[in-house]
């Protein structure tokens, strides 16, 4: 069975800095959105792969996904290999979407410059029929990317003011890495107040573009194609 949109995470938290407000929007209009981190975040500064795999969890009920799955690639060891792109195929090819959202190709962290190299390239090779695996091949119909840290000119902004709070709620769901308890907690960059403030600030300048409270960015690399010049069409 083919799903609508299935959308790939470098680390768990990933996606819902960078897309959460879409991924709710789209659960919330009934499509079938499935999530996949690559690694478990092992090299984190702080919580536990167990503590981010429940965090994960959590923040994929808050959002309505309707799966999701970690690949378990090395934490700062994505690299263009066999076996990693082999296992991205496997995912795509076995859930058939429709859409693919990855990670925007310039970026601040190399394992989400990494993870967008991969990934186009699996889900290129999804598509080749002589690329053998236990599934039939599979070429979604887009690939869209999403922005975690850096931005540019979006290609065009998808509106999620009515979904916003549930993209808070599944931040909030990332104790250990936003606001962490123990006594050995290390400060970083996402535990500073001020982060949470950058992501709002960054969907909200995409919003005030568009006209709306919040939006998130996509990328994509080809032209979009409209029906005319009429802004709405009826």
């Amino acid at each position: 069975m083919s799903i609508d949109l299935l959308v790939f995470g470098p680390h768990p938290d990933d996606i819902e800095i960078g897309l959460g407000g879409t991924v709710a929007r789209h659960t919330a209009a009934g499509h079938q959105v499935g999530l996949c981190d690559l690694t478990e975040g092992e090299l984190s500064s702080n919580g536990t792969v167990e503590e981010r795999r429940a965090e994960a969890a959590a923040a994929a009920h808050v959002l309505g996904a309707s799966f999701r799955e970690n690949l378990k690639w090395p934490d700062g060891g994505i690299a263009d290999t066999p076996p990693l792109i082999r296992s991205a195929v496997e995912i795509i090819r076995r859930h058939r979407p429709r859409t693919i959202a990855i990670p925007y190709w310039k970026d601040r962290h190399p394992d989400h410059v990494d993870a967008s190299h991969v990934l186009r390239v699996a889900a290129f090779k999804s598509g080749l029929r002589r690329y053998a695996t236990d599934t039939d091949p599979w070429r979604a119909d887009w690939i869209c990317y999403y922005f975690i840290n850096d931005s540019v000119a979006p290609s065009f902004v998808i509106d999620v003011s009515a979904h916003y709070q549930r993209k808070r709620d599944a931040l909030e769901c990332y104790r250990s890495q936003f606001a962490p308890t123990e006594a050995d907690a290390i400060p970083t960059r996402l535990t500073h107040a001020t982060f949470r403030q950058l992501v709002e600030s960054r969907d909200a300048q995409f919003g005030a573009l568009a006209g709306v409270a919040f939006a998130e960015g996509i990328v994509v690399r080809e032209p979009v194609q409209r029906s005319g010049l009429l802004k709405h069409v009826p």
